[in-house]
């Protein structure tokens, strides 16, 4: 939501639906990564491997995928091993123009070749769709 000029918290009308047909406000979306146990079951050489795929395969993801990357979390320093579900080992805060892009995002553990498999082997991802909240701003 936007803020309004009446008061910080008062949120403004709702204009349109959240980027689901392609109008209104984009889809605050946060998506959140996890690494699998197969990540922790393969060697060095895999696993450099992997770490090699996974920054080009999120590199330029406003170019890409018209998205606007409004910030990140990497909890890799205090979570150790693999990551089942919450709470996930790190976050892309964006805003993303629809539902559709945000399954293509989502679809990069998908098709990132990493050796003879894809990213998906290694990394979970799931994407929270919402609104920005109306309170709790800069």
């Amino acid at each position: 939501m936007h803020e309004t000029t009446d008061s910080p918290t008062t949120p403004a009308p709702a204009t349109g639906g959240p980027g689901q047909d392609g109008g209104g406000a984009p889809l605050r979306t946060l998506f959140c990564i996890a690494v699998t146990q197969e990540f922790f079951n393969a060697g060095d050489d895999e696993r450099a491997a992997v770490a090699a795929a996974i920054t080009p395969a999120f590199d330029r993801l406003a170019e890409r995928f018209g998205i606007t990357v409004l910030g990140t979390l990497d909890d890799d320093q205090l979570m150790v091993g693999a990551t089942p579900g919450w709470p996930w080992t790190s976050y892309i805060l964006a805003d993303v123009p629809d539902v559709a892009t945000a399954a293509e995002v989502c679809g990069i553990v998908r098709e990132t070749p990493v050796g003879e498999s894809r990213l998906w082997r290694y990394l979970r991802v799931e994407a929270r769709l919402g609104r920005p909240l109306f309170f709790g701003t800069r």
